[in-house]
């Protein structure tokens, strides 16, 4: 059976609906965890960092614009 077929797609279906992974899916609890977890994406890209502060010093700016044309 082919994978792309519509059989074997609704096997896969009513197994992942009979064994429920989702219900037994692991993941950070706490609100530190999910503070720890919620960087991970900085460590994977080199340039996050970088972008990140780009991005806050131009939303500084915008604010600071809208504040003195008072938006």
């Amino acid at each position: 059976m082919k994978k792309s077929s519509f059989e074997f797609r609704m096997l896969q279906r009513e197994r992942i609906l009979a064994t429920k992974p989702w219900l037994k899916s692991t993941g950070p609890k706490t609100k530190m965890g999910k503070d720890i977890s919620k960087m991970n994406s900085l460590k994977l890209c080199p340039k996050a960092n970088e972008l990140m502060k780009e991005a806050k010093e131009l939303l500084w700016l915008q604010r600071k614009m809208m504040k003195e044309l008072k938006i």
